[in-house]
């Protein structure tokens, strides 16, 4: 267990005689994010759920830092961060005042309460809303709070259930950059997700989710290769004339798909568009690198854009 934050032998969870986990093995690693891949129904969330000790095991075992969630949950729940796909905060108080009330649930002594809620909404970008009541807040806005909550802790391990879900690309972008601050922070990263595309950017090992058991688990490069053909899935930020065309005519671009727009301060379109990039299977190459400049193929149309993980 040294080098293991969660480990799971025969995990299984039944209702009735319908397997929803089905004796799966998993280990997750301190310092990596770790990726639950799979359709909705495919039980994820219920072995989630087991790891914090939420619902019932029916068989097989699971460690969560060396704690059996089910005998020794409080320890669990101490050590660990958990966002929900429905993140529960009190709406008629503030965020500071939600950050607040966890604090003293989990016996942080009050003289260290309020630098550590600062710090954590300083890490994610809402210190200038921290006195704003959390109904005011966007779907983003609330996700980004349950990291702050996990930052405050000062989580071991972050358990993060469809975070991306009913997001922006725009959005989805800064939260996916605020889960790898987390790595960086030490924290292991658990994270569930049905978008391939989003596993794929973040994660560096994922588990293929199927009726309850695990089809497929590996690095994203390995499992990218099996499911995409060595593409790679990116988020394109992108302003310009015939933006899908000119991204059509690059080398190496299987497909384009469009995924929205908005404007920008100067009230100039900028638009989102998903492409597959054959062959390209180094992240930190691939997706971390912005793309200055391209020209379309008949040189008439200058686009400005960055490309990122999704």
């Amino acid at each position: 267990m040294a080098d293991n934050v969660i480990e799971a032998r025969g995990l299984l969870k039944l209702y009735g005689t319908q397997r929803a986990v089905d004796a799966i093995d998993l280990d997750i690693r301190r310092g990596e994010i770790f990726g639950l891949l799979g359709p909705n129904g495919a039980g994820k969330t219920t072995a989630i759920l087991m790891m914090l000790g939420l619902t019932d095991i029916s068989g097989g075992s699971v460690e969560v830092l060396g704690f059996n969630p089910m005998r020794e949950p409080l320890e669990v729940k101490r050590r660990v961060g958990y966002l929900p796909d429905s993140v529960g905060f009190y709406d008629h108080l503030t965020a500071r005042e939600n950050l607040i009330y966890t604090a003293r649930l989990l016996g942080i002594p009050r003289s260290q309460t309020g630098r550590r809620v600062m710090e954590a909404m300083e890490s994610v970008q809402l210190a200038d809303v921290v006195d704003k009541r959390v109904a005011t807040y966007s779907r983003g806005m609330r996700q980004r709070l349950g990291i702050a909550e996990i930052v405050m802790k000062k989580a071991e391990v972050a358990i993060l259930d469809e975070p991306t879900s009913g997001l922006d690309p725009h959005a989805t972008h800064e939260l996916l950059a605020m889960i790898r601050d987390l790595k960086r922070m030490g924290v292991a990263v658990l994270l569930s997700s049905h978008l391939l595309d989003r596993v794929q950017s973040v994660c560096d090992r994922v588990a293929l989710f199927n009726k309850g058991r695990i089809a497929l688990m590996g690095t994203v490069v390995e499992l990218a290769n099996q499911v995409l053909g060595a593409g790679h899935p990116i988020l394109v930020e992108a302003s310009g004339t015939d933006v899908a065309a000119a991204l059509r005519g690059i080398e190496g671009v299987q497909q384009v798909v469009a995924d929205g727009e908005l404007l920008d301060e100067a009230a100039r379109p900028v638009i989102f568009l998903r492409i597959v990039v054959r062959g390209c299977m180094d992240q930190d190459v691939c997706c971390r690198k912005p793309m200055n400049l391209v020209n379309s193929p008949n040189g008439a149309t200058a686009l400005s854009f960055e490309r990122h993980p999704v």
